[in-house]
């Protein structure tokens, strides 16, 4: 698969080598990230990273999620990651999600690679609509689900699970112009 270009970043599939940077970015983050991401945990190791950069390529190749790092426009710096999953192909729409590493947080990845993704849905995928669900108090994520041009629908009760309970959450939407 070729990399999706995302502003001055750069999208592309996971590769081995990047676990190291992948698990210290999760370790990085508990403060920010490790809040809203369930997954995320202060002892996360390479070989957790290699387990999922496993399930990105199943699921890419089975069609059911399409999952990328984010990096630098070097395509070596990894900064996060984002994909679209939790696919309904039956009614053309999926989930966007997005993580940034906290020492790369406010410098517009999140928002390029948001952007990035739903042109790829519309594109690639041709999807109808693309759902950005953002748990309530996360406003660090709910700016980026703004700026990149979003519309925010409805604040859903129970919409989501985090650390074992449900919670909030803001339903965003993007759809193709």
């Amino acid at each position: 698969m070729r990399p999706l270009p995302a502003g001055s970043f750069l999208l592309r599939p996971f590769i081995a080598a990047d676990a190291p940077a992948f698990a210290a970015g999760v370790r990085e983050s508990m403060a920010s990230v490790g809040l809203w991401m369930s997954w995320a945990h202060a002892e996360y190791t390479e070989e957790q990273a290699l387990s999922w950069f496993e399930w990105c390529d199943a699921s890419r190749a089975d069609g059911s999620a399409h999952e990328f790092g984010i990096f630098l426009a070097d395509g070596q710096t990894l900064i996060g990651g984002g994909g679209l999953n939790q696919l309904n192909a039956l009614h053309g729409f999926c989930n966007l999600g997005y993580w940034v590493r906290e020492s790369a947080q406010r410098q517009g990845a999140a928002v390029a690679t948001a952007s990035a993704l739903a042109a790829y849905a519309f594109g690639q995928l041709q999807l109808s609509r693309v759902e950005i669900v953002v748990a309530a108090g996360n406003e660090p994520s709910l700016a980026v689900a703004r700026k990149a041009g979003a519309t925010h629908e409805c604040l859903a009760r129970n919409r989501l699970r985090l650390r074992e309970r449900s919670v909030d959450a803001h339903v965003f939407s993007l759809i193709p112009d």
